[in-house]
């Protein structure tokens, strides 16, 4: 898997994800894949799309996961 995606739960991540954190994980996700750093113009709207879903199922595991001895913070 790609390299520069950090692991975003506690306790490997002190604090919670940001938005920011999942975002830039994504995009990462998505580059690796997709073989694009960068799309084309033809691609991009296809691109994007697919890193905003990315983003919001990352926002959804970690939200949904439990880590044993960690206290769940209220987002």
């Amino acid at each position: 898997m790609c390299r520069s995606i950090k692991t975003l739960r506690p306790p490997v991540l002190p604090e919670e994800a940001t938005d920011e954190d999942m975002h830039a994980a994504a995009l990462q996700y998505v580059r690796k894949v997709s073989g694009f750093r960068v799309p084309a113009a033809h691609n991009r709207e296809v691109f994007d799309r697919a890193v905003a879903e990315v983003t919001e199922a990352t926002r959804k595991l970690l939200d949904g996961l439990e880590v044993r001895g960690a206290v769940k913070q209220k987002s």
